[in-house]
C-alpha cells in the first residue's frame, strides 16, 4: 500500500507515492480538513455539518456528509488503493492515518523535541528540530478552505509556529547569531506588532550587535503601537530589558563558554523533580493552559496551578513532564515533595517535614532551621525572596496542609495536584489556573497503549485499541495497566484482553493486580466520604443507568432533591462524578464505566439485598412518575396506555413542571437511563415497573424511531410479567410488541400476539386494553385485505375508547376508519371522519394527535381532487411534525404534501419535495415509507416526461413493496410500469391517481 501524505500546513495537498490526490468541490475540502485535523479521533457529524454549511445545515445535512465522506473513500481508494483511511465511528467519522503521514502532527511532534533538546541545553538539536519544523510550512495553514471551525484550528496552529520561531530565535541569540538575526527579526516584528517576545528579541539582537540606540528606538516603536492598538504599556519583561539597554546592565552581554561553566561549577541548585514519564502522551491543551503560569510569574500574585482529577487519570504525570518543559524558566531550583494525601498505608505529610527538607534543599544549615512550623515557613519564604523556583506539591490533602508551603513572592511558581479541589481558597489571594482533568483524548490513549505494550498489535487492530481504550475509561493508569499486561503476554492478541475486560464482574480485577491497580486507587477516594454521602456514592451506582439529575439521587435516599444535590456535589468534589451541562437548569451527572463498577461493588458489599431492591422500587417510582407526566403533556392526559399498578413516586410539583416542560426534550434525555432500568427491573421480577416504564416510554420509542429499544424493553417486560405471572403486565406488552410489528410490516407476528392480548384482556376486565388490541387487528384486517371487517372492527374499539373516556385514542381510530373508508371508495365518507378526529385532536391540544388526523384529512381531500386545500392541510400538519421531531411523520406528510402539489400541476416544487421525503424515509430506516415516497416521485417524474427516471424509481418501489409484503402495492406497481412503457402522457394522470 503506498504511503499518503497529507499537508495541511498550507493549502490542503494530498498526494501518493509523489502523485497528486484530487478532491472534488468545497465539501470534500472542508471535511477532509476537519479529519486531519483531528486525526485519530472522531468528528461528529453535527460538527462536520456546522462546518460545511457555516452553522446553518439544512434538513438534509447528515445525509449529504454521508455522501460527501462516500465520495472521499472512493477517492482515496481509486487514487491509492486504500479502504480504512476513513474510518465510520459514532457519532461521526475518524481519519486513522496510520503510518500514512500528516504534516501537522510532525510539525508538533518536532516542536516538542525542539523543545526537550532545550530543556537539556542541547541548543545546536533544539535549532535543527525548530527549523525542520518551520520549513515545512507553505504559507497560511488551510489557505482557500472557507469554514470557520477550519480557520479557528488554523489560527491555533498559526499560533503554534509563532511560538515556535520566538523560541528558535531565542536559541539563536543564546548562540551568538544576533547580527544574522536583525533583518529577519526586523520583518517578523512588523508583520506581528503586538508580539512583546519577538520585540525583546530584535532589541537584545540591536543591543549585541552595538546598535544601542536602534535598540531603544524598537522600544519606543513598540511601546507606541501597544498604547495605539491597546491602550496598554509593554509588558514587564519589555520594560525590564529597556532599563537594562539604559544602564548598560553586564547581564545582557553574551556569556562566553568559560563563564557559563565557572558558573555551573559554583551554583548548584535544588533538581528535586521526579524523571519524566517516557511514555507521557498527547496532553496539548492542559499543557498548554499551565503555561498560562508563566505569564504571572512577574505579576503582583504568586503564581498557583491547581491540578485535580479522579485516581489515575494522570495529574502527577502532567505536572512532572510539564514541570520539566519549564525548568529553563526557574533557573533557581525545583522542588518536588509527595504530600501522600492519599496513602492507603501512611499518614499525609506534615507541612513542617516537608519545609526541613525544602530548606535544606535551598542551602540552610540543619542548626539553623527552626523547630516551629510557622518560624520554618517565614524562614523559607525569606530564603525565596530574589529567587525563581518552581514548587510541586503533588498529591495534596487540603489547603491546610499546602498553606505553610506557599511562598511570598511571586517570582516563585506552585503546582499543587489533588483529588479535591482547593479553587474557592486558593481564588482571590493567588494568581489561580486551575485545571479539572479528565481521561485522555482517543488518539492519545491508543498512542500511550502503543507505547507501554511496546509492539504494533495495536495498531495492526484499530477498532481492537478503540475497545480497549473505552473499557479503560480512556484512564492513563486504567491504560498503562492493560498495555502493561499486553506486553507481558506477547501470545495475546488486542482482542483477548478486550473480551477479558467486557465481563464487567471482572474488569476491576484485570486491571487491579497488584496495591497498585485501579481499585485500590479509587478506594483512596472512596473510604474518607461521610457516611450519607458514601450511601449516595453506592447507591447511584446500584442502578443501571449512565446519566441522572440529583432528583434521582433524591429518591434512592427518600430524602429532598435539594440535599440530594449537596451530596451529589460532594461526590464531584472527590472526582467519583462528573457534571454535566445543564439542562433547563438541571445539571446532570454521570459515571466513568470502572468508577461505576466501584461503586456497585460497594454497594453489593456493604448493602443489605432488601435495601437495593427497595432503593431499585424508589429509583422505578420517580421515573415513572415523569414518564407518565411527560407522556400526559403530549397525549392531553392518560391515554392510549394500560393503567398499572405499580407505586409511583412523586416530586414537587414545581420540579415536576420545569422537568417536563418540553416532554420530548425529557424523553430524549433520559432514554438510556429509562431502558437501563427497564431491564434492571425486569431482571429483578419488578415486572409491574418494567412493562409500565416501557408502555408509557412508547411516547419516545414511536415518535423518535427508536424501534430497536422498544423491542427490547418489550420483550424483557414480557418475559418478567410471564416469570412473575403477572398477566395484566403480559397483556400490555403483547399489546404493545404487536403495535411495533404493525409498525414493521410483521403483520401475520402482531395478529398472533393481538389474539393472545385480546384473551388476557378480556380475562382481566380491562377494556382500554382490549379497545387498543381491536384497533391494531384493525388495521392487520386491512392489510390482509378485508376493509369491510377493519371497519367493523375500528368501530367496535372506538365504542369502547368512547365508553371509557380516552378521546386521543378516539381521535386516532375516527382516523383510522377515514383512511378505511377512502379505500373503499367513500371519499365523503372518510373527509367527514377526519374532519372530526382533527376537532377532537385540537380540543385535546395535542400535537401528535391533531398531527395525525391532518394528515388523513388532506389525504381525503386529495382523492376529492381538492389539491389546494389538501396543500393547505399538508402543510400544517408539516409544521406540526416537525416542530416535535416525528421523522417518521415527516415522511408521511411530505409524501402527502408531494401529491397534493402535482395534482395542482406544481410539478417542479412536487418533485423537491417527494425527495425530500425519500431522503428521511431512508433516515428512519423504513423500508414502506421508502417505497410510498417513491412512488409519489415516480409520478412527478412521468408527468415530467421523465419516464426512464420514472420506470426507474417504479421499479425501485416495486422492490421495496416486495420485501415488506405488500403485494397489492406490488402488483399496482407492475401495472403501471406496463402503462408507462405504452401510454401517453396525458393518461397518466388518471393511472397515478393511487389509493393511499
Amino acid at each position: 500500500m503506498l504511503q499518503v501524505v497529507f499537508r495541511i500546513l498550507g493549502p490542503l495537498d494530498i498526494s501518493a507515492d509523489g502523485r497528486p490526490v484530487a478532491l472534488q468541490g468545497a465539501r470534500q475540502r472542508t471535511i477532509m480538513s476537519m479529519l486531519l485535523l483531528a486525526p485519530g479521533r472522531v468528528v461528529s457529524v453535527d460538527t462536520l455539518a456546522d462546518a460545511v454549511w457555516q452553522g446553518n445545515p439544512p434538513a438534509t445535512a447528515r445525509n449529504q456528509i454521508a455522501i460527501c465522506v462516500s465520495a472521499l473513500r472512493k477517492t482515496l481508494r481509486t487514487a491509492v488503493g486504500i479502504d480504512d483511511l476513513l474510518v465510520t465511528s459514532h457519532p461521526g467519522y475518524m481519519l486513522h492515518a496510520g503510518e500514512h503521514r500528516i504534516d501537522a502532527v510532525e510539525f508538533e511532534e518536532r516542536a516538542a523535541e525542539g523543545r526537550e533538546a532545550a530543556r537539556r541545553g542541547r541548543t545546536e538539536e533544539a535549532r535543527a528540530h525548530f527549523e525542520e519544523a518551520l520549513a515545512m510550512w507553505r504559507g497560511p495553514a488551510l489557505a482557500g478552505v472557507v469554514a470557520e471551525r477550519v480557520e479557528a484550528e488554523a489560527e491555533r496552529l498559526t499560533g503554534l509556529r509563532l511560538d515556535m520561531y520566538e523560541q528558535l530565535t531565542a536559541l539563536r541569540l543564546d548562540l551568538g547569531q544576533h547580527r544574522e538575526l536583525i533583518g529577519e527579526l526586523t520583518g517578523f516584528v512588523r508583520a506581528h506588532p503586538l508580539r512583546e517576545q519577538a520585540l525583546a528579541h530584535l532589541m537584545l539582537a540591536h543591543y549585541r550587535s552595538g546598535r544601542r540606540a536602534e535598540a531603544l528606538e524598537t522600544y519606543r516603536d513598540g511601546a507606541r503601537l501597544l498604547a495605539e492598538e491597546l491602550g496598554i504599556d509593554p509588558g514587564p519583561a519589555v520594560q525590564e530589558l529597556h532599563e537594562d539597554i539604559l544602564a548598560d546592565s553586564p547581564k545582557l552581554t553574551l556569556p562566553t563558554t568559560a563563564t557559563l561553566q565557572s558558573t555551573a561549577a559554583t551554583t548548584t541548585v535544588p533538581a528535586h523533580l521526579p524523571p519524566a514519564p517516557a511514555s507521557f502522551t498527547g496532553r496539548h491543551q492542559e499543557l498548554a493552559t499551565l503555561d498560562r503560569l508563566l505569564d504571572q510569574l512577574d505579576g503582583s500574585s504568586l503564581p498557583v496551578g491547581s491540578i485535580t482529577g479522579t485516581g489515575g487519570v494522570g495529574k502527577t504525570a502532567l505536572a512532572v513532564h510539564w514541570s520539566h518543559q519549564v525548568a529553563a524558566r526557574f533557573p533557581d531550583g525545583q522542588l518536588f515533595a509527595d504530600l501522600r494525601g492519599y496513602d492507603e498505608e501512611e499518614e499525609p505529610r506534615r507541612p513542617g517535614a516537608v519545609l526541613d527538607r525544602f530548606l535544606r534543599a535551598l542551602g540552610v544549615p540543619g542548626p539553623q532551621i527552626p523547630a516551629d512550623q510557622v518560624e520554618r515557613t517565614a524562614l523559607f519564604r525569606s530564603v525565596l525572596g530574589g529567587r525563581r523556583i518552581l514548587i510541586v506539591l503533588d498529591n495534596a490533602r487540603s489547603f491546610q496542609q499546602i498553606r505553610p508551603l506557599l511562598p511570598g513572592t511571586s517570582g516563585c511558581c506552585v503546582l499543587v495536584t489533588s483529588r479535591d479541589s482547593m479553587s474557592s481558597r486558593l481564588a482571590g489571594d493567588y494568581a489561580l489556573v486551575p485545571l479539572n482533568l479528565g481521561s485522555l483524548e482517543q488518539d492519545e490513549s491508543i498512542t500511550l497503549l502503543s507505547r507501554v505494550a511496546g509492539d504494533d498489535r495495536l495498531s495492526g487492530d484499530p477498532a481492537g485499541a478503540a475497545r480497549l481504550s473505552e473499557l479503560c475509561d480512556r484512564l492513563p493508569l486504567a491504560l498503562r495497566i492493560a498495555a502493561a499486561r499486553l506486553a507481558a503476554k506477547p501470545h495475546w492478541t488486542v482482542r483477548t484482553l478486550v473480551s477479558r475486560l467486557e465481563d464487567q464482574h471482572r474488569r476491576l480485577d484485570e486491571l487491579s493486580l497488584d496495591a497498585r491497580g485501579v481499585r485500590a486507587g479509587l478506594r483512596l477516594s472512596y473510604r474518607d466520604l461521610p457516611p450519607d454521602t458514601a450511601r449516595m456514592f453506592r447507591l447511584l451506582g446500584s442502578l443501571n443507568v449512565t446519566e441522572f439529575s440529583a432528583w434521582a439521587g433524591a429518591a434512592l435516599l427518600d430524602i429532598h432533591p435539594v440535599d440530594a444535590e449537596d451530596l451529589i456535589e460532594q461526590l464531584v468534589d472527590a472526582q467519583l462524578l462528573e457534571p454535566l451541562s445543564a439542562s433547563a437548569g438541571h445539571v446532570r451527572y454521570r459515571f466513568q464505566d470502572l468508577l461505576r463498577l466501584f461503586a456497585r461493588e460497594c454497594a453489593l458489599a456493604e448493602d443489605g439485598e432488601g435495601e437495593l431492591r427497595a432503593a431499585l422500587r424508589r429509583a422505578c417510582g420517580v421515573w415513572l412518575a415523569l414518564t407518565k407526566e411527560a407522556h400526559r403533556k403530549v397525549y392531553g392526559g392518560d391515554y392510549t396506555v394500560v393503567p398499572g399498578s405499580a407505586p409511583l413516586r412523586e416530586l414537587p410539583s414545581h420540579l415536576v413542571e420545569s422537568l417536563v416542560e418540553n416532554p420530548m426534550e425529557w424523553f430524549e434525555a433520559e432514554r438510556s437511563s429509562i431502558t437501563g432500568l427497564v431491564q434492571q427491573a425486569a431482571r429483578g421480577d419488578e415486572s409491574a415497573y418494567a412493562w409500565d416504564l416501557t408502555m408509557t416510554s412508547v411516547t419516545l420509542f414511536q415518535n423518535r424511531n427508536y424501534l430497536e429499544d422498544w423491542r427490547e424493553c418489550g420483550d424483557a417486560a414480557l418475559t418478567a410479567a410471564r416469570r412473575t405471572g403477572d398477566r395484566l403486565g403480559e397483556a400490555a406488552m403483547l399489546q404493545s410488541l404487536a403495535t411495533l410489528e404493525i409498525i414493521q410490516y410483521e403483520y401475520d407476528s402482531a395478529y398472533e400476539r393481538l389474539g393472545l392480548a385480546l384473551h388476557l384482556f378480556e380475562e382481566q376486565g380491562q377494556h382500554q386494553g382490549r379497545a387498543l388490541v381491536l384497533r391494531n387487528l384493525a388495521m392487520c384486517e386491512r392489510h390482509r385485505g378485508d376493509t369491510d371487517r377493519a371497519v367493523e372492527t375500528g368501530r367496535r374499539s372506538l365504542e369502547i375508547f368512547r365508553a371509557v373516556g380516552d378521546p386521543y385514542a378516539e381521535a386516532h381510530v375516527l382516523g383510522l376508519l377515514a383512511q378505511f373508508e377512502l379505500e373503499r371508495g367513500d371519499a365523503q365518507a372518510s373527509l367527514m371522519l377526519s374532519s372530526e378526529a382533527v376537532a377532537r385532536s385540537r380540543g385535546l391540544g395535542t400535537v401528535r394527535g391533531e398531527a395525525q388526523s391532518t394528515l388523513r384529512l388532506a389525504q381525503a381531500l386529495i382523492h376529492q381532487g381538492d389539491g389546494a386545500r389538501a396543500e393547505e392541510a399538508s402543510r400544517r400538519a408539516l409544521e406540526l411534525v416537525l416542530g416535535s421531531g416525528d421523522r417518521r411523520g415527516e415522511t408521511h406528510v411530505l409524501r402527502a404534501l408531494g401529491e397534493a402539489l402535482w395534482r395542482q400541476g406544481k410539478l417542479e416544487e412536487a418533485e423537491a419535495v417527494a425527495r425530500s421525503a425519500l431522503q428521511v424515509a431512508e433516515q428512519v430506516a423504513d423500508v414502506y415509507l421508502r417505497a410510498r415516497a417513491a412512488v409519489v416521485l415516480g409520478s412527478v417524474q412521468a408527468l415530467r416526461s421523465d419516464r426512464s427516471g420514472a420506470a426507474s424509481t417504479f421499479k425501485s418501489a416495486a422492490d421495496l413493496f416486495t420485501e415488506v409484503g405488500a403485494q397489492g402495492w406490488r402488483a399496482r406497481m407492475d401495472q403501471v410500469l406496463v402503462a408507462l412503457a405504452e401510454g401517453e402522457r396525458d393518461d397518466l394522470r388518471g393511472l397515478f391517481a393511487f389509493q393511499p
